[in-house]
């Protein structure tokens, strides 16, 4: 219907120029011009604009002091987990799951997703071996973007993994030590080997500079992406005074923030205070947490860092301990680091996973609920008082048909009720803080239904 009426009015401009011509010379030239224009848009015009959807505008987030902030507003932030959406891109006919997962975060109000900007070596690799990257898997990667941009959830995109799951440190390793540069066959060299550190930055380099084919845009330009998240819980157990890991970590942030200054950037940490930390005693959950090689403040307190990262898994800190005891220790444990960023960091803390195993001796589906409450109403406190805990990431979150991906931790949102209605209701909080009720028409319609 409306490609039947631009054609007629198509053919009517044509008329009309025609008769101005023969009954007037050229007396009316620039009307007649004006008519041919009008004439190829009315034809043709809609052509390449309704192969597109339209794009949602989005700005970048940004930071001032213990907040983020969005189009200069506070911003608070409830999402999740799903580190396999690049890997289940790849392939048409799993593709769906991740259009499907972003598109039920969207209905339950989150607004960030973090997930995996690596897979190095083995199946499906983006980089294949150091510099060498497969085209295929990097559209992958470009889908998740643009696809996640149309739900309007931001993306906190990882880099590497300290842990040997998609390749991680140990293939960089591997790759030097094959090729006869390698320093030292340990994992750790990840950290100190001159040739380790030049595989990674080649590969930093190349992914921020991508151009999403999708989009058309370069990812370092893009506001999809909430942040760059340089390493998924490191550690560099060679050397527990953590100068070693203190150095690299320097070196990379800078380097990083050398390429990209729109984005915002964090570490990836566990959260462990180090050796000469008064809080390895105190809030740390064990002895071993301390020579890790890691420290929350030390390494949280490097200039090109923007905000801060912890995780939480009592189950895999603790063997002894009882659920309750667990849930008080997750409260210690949480408010030690909004506070170590409310009055010494100065910069907001996002806890970027959080997770109650399944496989407890003692597990009842109902304490899910009651444990991330305990961490979600700790935000939600902190939030209320503009303070620095400014967000968190539950681990993790799938879809049907997923077991392969699963672990112990994760769910499929909407087949726990319980879940799903909290889940809502932090969205809901927040969104209330921030003033977004009234303003975002879905937000509006999920959280009226509960009030």
């Amino acid at each position: 219907m409306k490609r039947d009426l631009r054609l007629h009015l198509s053919l009517r401009f044509l008329t009309i120029y025609r008769k101005m011509v023969a009954g007037n010379g050229m007396l009316y030239p620039i009307l007649g011009f004006a008519s041919c224009v009008a004439f190829i848009y009315m034809s043709f015009g809609d052509l390449k604009l309704s192969s597109f959807p339209k794009e949602p505008r989005l700005s970048f987030v940004e930071r001032n002091e213990t907040q983020f902030f969005l189009d200069g507003k506070p911003l608070y932030v409830n999402g999740w987990n799903s580190y396999w959406l690049m890997a289940h891109s790849v392939d048409e006919t799993t593709r769906p799951r991740v259009s499907a997962m972003l598109q039920a975060g969207a209905k339950m109000g989150l607004t960030v997703c973090r997930t995996w900007a690596f897979n190095d070596g083995g199946y499906d690799a983006l980089q294949i071996s150091p510099g060498q990257f497969d085209e295929r898997v990097f559209k992958a990667l470009d889908y998740v973007i643009a696809e996640a941009r149309q739900h309007g959830i931001r993306l906190l995109l990882s880099l590497v993994n300290n842990l040997q799951a998609y390749g991680g440190k140990t293939q960089y390793v591997k790759w030097a030590w094959q090729e006869g540069v390698g320093l030292s066959s340990s994992n750790d060299s990840f950290f100190f080997d001159p040739s380790i550190r030049k595989y990674f930055k080649n590969y930093v380099l190349t992914v921020l500079t991508r151009k999403n084919t999708i989009t058309g845009i370069e990812y370092r330009n893009d506001p999809t992406i909430f942040a760059w998240e340089l390493i998924n819980e490191p550690r560099c157990m060679s050397d527990p005074s953590g100068d070693t890991l203190q150095d690299w970590l320097e070196e990379m942030t800078a380097f990083i923030k050398s390429i990209d200054k729109n984005h915002l950037l964090t570490i990836g940490l566990e959260g462990f205070y180090g050796p000469k930390s008064l809080k390895k005693s105190t809030v740390n959950p064990e002895e071993w947490a301390s020579i890790l090689g890691s420290d929350f403040v030390r390494n949280s307190n490097i200039t090109n860092v923007d905000f801060t990262s912890v995780h939480i898994y009592p189950d895999n800190w603790f063997h002894v301990l009882g659920f309750e005891e667990k849930r008080n220790y997750v409260s210690k444990w949480v408010r030690s680091h909004i506070e170590d960023c409310d009055k010494e960091l100065k910069k907001p803390v996002m806890f970027t996973e959080y997770g109650l195993s399944n496989q407890n001796k003692d597990f009842q589906p109902s304490q899910r609920e009651q444990f991330y409450r305990t961490i979600l109403d700790s935000i939600y406190k902190s939030a209320k008082k503009k303070r620095s805990g400014a967000g968190a990431l539950v681990w993790q979150f799938l879809v049907e048909g997923m077991e392969e991906y699963n672990d112990d931790f994760g769910l499929v949102p909407w087949e726990s009720p319980s879940i799903y209605k909290l889940t809502v209701e932090q969205s809901c909080r927040l969104a209330r803080i921030q003033g977004l009720i009234q303003e975002k028409g879905n937000m509006n319609e999920l959280c009226s239904k509960r009030e």
